[in-house]
């Protein structure tokens, strides 16, 4: 229970820090932006000045509460209500771990740090300092999500038995984060499970409704590697006389964008200067104008994830780079029915009736491109209502099954690693 001295009065917004202004900061600050009479932006720490002057300009922050370094934030004192730490993965623990100790409540971006030390550090301190917290498992509070939860826990298909869930990465996204971007290494951020699917793993044990007590996976790095390089190709797409006829292209790809008039997610990532001069710069210079198969790469480009749930029920988790970018697709089977469902849509087989019902979700899809269907704002609205209520149970990803689910990806990637089923160590109760 957040003790009353913490609570922000409720006849104003609550205030918010950003630390770190990129597209995940920018896009939760944003939300405030459009729910003024919710939430304000009131500081920022960012050490890239483009960021940085873009989110202060935004949202109107004055110089005096506008840092290039979380550590100025923090020296600062208290200046919030509560910070979004939305860093590189490594940087998470430590600000926020200070900003905990300061009284600031925390939403903190997926996943919470990129070792299971970490991630149990950080419950630690959230623990120790009796603050709120939540961790950005926007899929936990999308429209699409919520009617799943209905019809499951209405029981209309009976006992789950089994659930098998796809996540399709697509080709483009892959190369543009997991080749040529920021998740590319293991070293520098975390396994490919932990970066891109922490989240759909918590997701299957949020719609099951059980913890998950042992895995096994199997996946690897096979095509974005040096031996598949096209006879020809160079090092960058702009130099490349192959360039034409491979999927990967960076030129296609980013160029195209710009040219089609899509100045969004990733374009704004590769080049502050979204002109043609500008992004072919970036291209020419940058990482984003790699050859694919030239990167600095480790992260698998498919892999997949057997889990076992209480109670014996069974669940495959699919992640794959080669397919269209699109919907998460999702069948849960039961003693009593089985579900299909693609992010918009859930159809459900009855076995007693032999008919089939498709309930739909008015909401944009669950795709990256689209807010996670609605999921972002899911998230933003939980989470400034438990603050301004002083009501965490509004907070639908909190700290102990958040820590659970990290347990069971780190589990997965050991069991990857050795060939093994591996246990996921329940987590006691906070």
């Amino acid at each position: 229970m957040v003790t009353e001295k913490t609570l922000p009065p409720t006849d104003r917004p609550v205030t918010l820090a950003v630390l770190g202004a990129g597209n995940r900061g920018s896009v939760y600050a944003n939300w405030a932006a459009e729910h003024p009479d919710r939430a304000r932006i009131v500081a920022v720490a960012e050490p890239r000045d483009h960021h940085r002057k873009t989110l202060a300009e935004r949202h109107n922050i004055p110089p005096e509460r506008t840092f290039t370094s979380w550590k100025d934030l923090v020296a600062a004192g208290k200046l919030a209500d509560a910070a979004i730490v939305a860093t590189q993965d490594v940087d998470h623990v430590e600000p926020a771990t200070a900003l905990a100790r300061q009284g600031y409540h925390l939403l903190v971006e997926k996943p919470m740090a990129p070792t299971e030390e970490d991630c149990r550090a950080l419950v630690d301190a959230v623990r120790q300092t009796n603050v709120m917290f939540a961790v950005c498992h926007v899929l936990r509070y999308t429209p699409y999500t919520r009617l799943l939860k209905r019809v499951l826990d209405s029981g209309r298909i009976g006992t789950i038995m089994s659930v098998q869930h796809l996540e399709p990465v697509g080709y483009s996204h892959q190369a543009h984060s997991y080749v040529r971007g920021n998740w590319r290494r293991e070293d520098e951020s975390s396994s490919m499970l932990l970066a891109k699917s922490c989240h759909d793993i918590d997701w299957l044990r949020y719609v099951v409704g059980v913890p998950i007590e042992r895995v096994s996976s199997f996946g690897r790095l096979s095509h974005f590697v040096r031996a598949n390089q096209p006879a020809g190709a160079a090092e960058r797409c702009l130099d490349c006389s192959v360039e034409s006829s491979c999927a990967y292209s960076a030129k296609k790809h980013y160029l195209g964008m710009l040219r089609r008039g899509q100045t969004g997610w990733p374009l704004h990532v590769v080049s502050n200067d979204l002109t043609e001069d500008g992004v072919t710069r970036a291209l020419r210079e940058g990482p984003y104008g790699r050859c694919v198969y030239r990167c600095d790469n480790d992260v698998v480009d498919h892999q997949v994830v057997a889990l076992e749930f209480a109670g014996g029920i069974t669940g495959t988790f699919t992640m794959t780079a080669f397919s269209e970018q699109g919907h998460r697709r999702t069948q849960i089977f039961g003693t009593q029915g089985s579900i299909d469902c693609d992010g918009e849509k859930v159809r459900l087989f009855d076995f007693l009736t032999d008919q089939t019902e498709e309930l739909t979700v008015e909401s944009l899809g669950a795709d990256a491109g689209s807010g996670h269907g609605g999921g972002d704002a899911g998230l933003m609205d939980s989470f400034t209502r438990a603050l301004a209520t002083g009501d965490p149970a509004h907070i639908n990803s909190g700290a102990l099954e958040s820590l659970e689910t990290h347990l069971a990806v780190f589990a997965a990637e050991r069991a990857r690693h050795a060939g093994t089923v591996e246990q996921v160590v329940p987590v006691p109760a906070l």
